[in-house]
């Protein structure tokens, strides 16, 4: 009896430690997360729920075809930010080193931010638009687009069809598990034209 009672406490705070340093983990980032969406008119959930899926916040991991850091940038999206806001001195920085750069966490989320609200420009009339914005994050906005598109006349898609024309698997899963955690995030106050419980990946399919 006082073995397992010892093994019981050993594990309840191994749980507890856990949990305080996930806690940790997930939220450090917060400050910045709310700032630079602030700036770019975004959710800062939304954000927050995009850099878990992407990194779970390692602003250290690189992708496949390139992309770094917390929100995962490629260097072609980093270029055009520059470009477009004027900053010469980061255009020359990233000719010389991309990665250190898109490794700074408030630089790679204010970056980040800025993609998003570009994206968002297309759909903010649109209900619901999160999984488009989170399609086009992921597969680019010319995907998206084309995902999105209906007849002349006709009702715009709900998240649930357009999430059904998404032929990419990985893309599909990703809006999937993005848009079920973000409306988790938004509990039941979060009002939307298709519950978080009805996007699987067997209904996507």
């Amino acid at each position: 009896m006082k073995r397992l009672l010892v093994v019981s406490f050993i594990v309840l705070t191994i749980l507890i430690v856990f949990y305080f340093f996930n806690q940790y983990w997930t939220h450090r980032y917060n400050g910045l997360i709310a700032r630079q969406a602030g700036v770019y008119r975004l959710d800062p959930d939304l954000v927050w729920s995009i850099i878990y899926e992407e990194t779970y916040f390692s602003p250290w991991k690189s992708g496949k075809d390139g992309e770094i850091g917390l929100m995962q940038i490629t260097p072609a999206v980093a270029r055009q930010w520059a470009t477009e806001t004027g900053m010469r001195e980061f255009e020359r920085q990233m000719a010389q080193n991309p990665a250190i750069q898109l490794r700074d966490p408030e630089r790679n989320i204010q970056i980040g931010c800025w993609y998003l609200e570009k994206i968002y420009e297309q759909y903010r009339d649109v209900p619901d638009p999160e999984a488009r914005v989170i399609a086009a994050y992921n597969a680019g906005p010319s995907r998206a687009a084309e995902w999105n598109k209906v007849p002349d006349g006709a009702t715009q898609l709900s998240a649930e069809e357009f999430i059904h024309k998404i032929d990419i698997p990985s893309t599909r899963a990703y809006v999937i598990s993005i848009l079920q955690r973000y409306r988790k995030l938004k509990g039941p106050t979060q009002t939307t034209t298709t519950p978080a419980s009805s996007l699987s990946p067997a209904k996507a399919r």
